[in-house]
């Protein structure tokens, strides 16, 4: 996700909005898709925009990007807990395990979760095999 300033060149109106890429927001833009919420207008252009850039001196969150920080880690925590509780932990034997459950009709399908990477999950993907990667926070640094 990336998140653009934009102006209407109509009404000169300044608003945020989010697209799934860059080349998104050119497809939209493009279409005649993006319209300023004020006016209506097609007219709508980026803004030139700085990125927020984190160092030691500015590392200070405001109030809302802790909240939303939190929110976050508590909705991957919940995941988390509920994938321990209902799927089997296979390990660095991820790969292996789900094609055996793919391939093999007896075994009977149970959900696993363990490591698997990048190129494995492109393997598993292009042999039809559904397999997913979501983010994981380490108990240790909670």
């Amino acid at each position: 996700m990336i998140k653009y300033k934009l102006i209407c060149k109509k009404c000169n109106l300044t608003f945020d909005s989010w697209f799934g890429s860059s080349n998104e927001y050119e497809k939209l833009k493009n279409k005649n898709l993006l319209s300023c919420h004020s006016c209506n207008s097609v007219k709508v252009e980026k803004t030139i925009m700085a990125p927020k850039l984190i160092n030691k001196k500015s590392s200070e969150q405001t109030p809302e990007e802790i909240y939303r920080s939190n929110k976050i880690k508590s909705t991957i925590k919940n995941f988390q807990k509920f994938i321990k509780k209902n799927f089997e932990y296979v390990g660095e034997n991820f790969t292996y395990e789900a094609r055996s459950i793919h391939y093999d009709k007896k075994k009977k399908e149970k959900g696993i979760y363990g490591t698997a990477s990048n190129e494995d999950l492109k393997e598993l993907k292009e042999e039809g095999i559904d397999a997913q990667m979501i983010p994981w926070i380490d108990d240790k640094s909670n």
